[in-house]
């Protein structure tokens, strides 16, 4: 019903209709295009007095080219600061290797002069008793050459023993050496030999052997004697007091 009255409304057939003149079209569109170029040119009008009032336009070319220029400075700075890092990068590489290499090399030393040390006492210790070598007169058959003890500070008795037998040609000699300390224990007389089985030597012309014998607490060594057996047959002997 009530798009039936609208419909009467907006058709000839409605209760009120004016008739009108119609404007030819080219008026018509004049007519519009001034109306668009009219809002065109306010539209216009308002961009270029915001810019103005917010100051974009001026000097805003040269604040570009200004902060271009400024891009490029700081990019080549960057890009020079980074090749310095990239030499400092590898000057401390290399350091560092070479650190490392002294290190290395310094630690070969130490360990190299530590080696010659014992190696030096060795030898010391190897002319003190090669020069007992030498045999004395009247020295025929074995012989203890030498026979020597010491205390160490790790309160065992060090002892060595040197047994020559003079002469060119001479048989191998095998053996065994018996040890035996005497002294104080608790201030009594004490009396020990070395523990387990009596050490092997072998001598053709010269043969050293050397040990350590631990000490009872409380002992007190005063004397070291030493044997050199064949069998059951003493062939060499030698005591010494300390």
């Amino acid at each position: 019903m009530r798009f039936r009255l609208l419909r009467r409304r907006l058709t000839i057939s409605a209760p009120r209709m004016a008739v009108r003149s119609a404007l030819p079209w080219p008026f018509r569109w004049a007519m519009l295009a001034i109306v668009l170029g009219f809002c065109a040119a306010i539209g216009l009008w308002a961009f270029e007095f915001g810019k103005d009032i917010a100051g974009l336009e001026k000097g805003s070319k040269d604040e570009l080219t200004r902060l271009h220029k400024e891009l490029t400075s700081v990019q080549t700075e960057l890009a020079s600061v980074k090749t310095e890092r990239d030499r400092a990068q590898s000057v401390a590489n290399t350091a560092d290797t070479l650190v490392t290499a002294e290190k290395a090399s310094r630690e070969g030393l130490l360990a190299q002069t530590k080696q010659l040390e014992l190696e030096n006492r060795s030898l010391r210790d190897d002319l003190g008793f090669f020069e007992k070598l030498i045999p004395t007169s009247g020295v025929d058959g074995l012989a203890i050459r030498a026979l020597h003890a010491e205390l160490g500070s790790n309160g065992k008795l060090k002892w060595q023993v040197l047994v020559i037998q003079p002469g060119k040609s001479q048989v191998e000699f095998n053996g065994r050496l018996e040890l035996s300390f005497t002294g104080l224990l608790n201030g009594k007389p004490w009396s020990a030999n070395l523990p387990g089985e009596s050490p092997t030597i072998k001598v053709r012309q010269y043969g050293r052997i050397s040990g350590e014998f631990e000490l009872p607490a409380q002992a007190v060594v005063k004397g070291v004697s030493a044997k050199v057996m064949d069998g059951t047959v003493a062939r060499a002997t030698q005591s010494i007091k300390l």
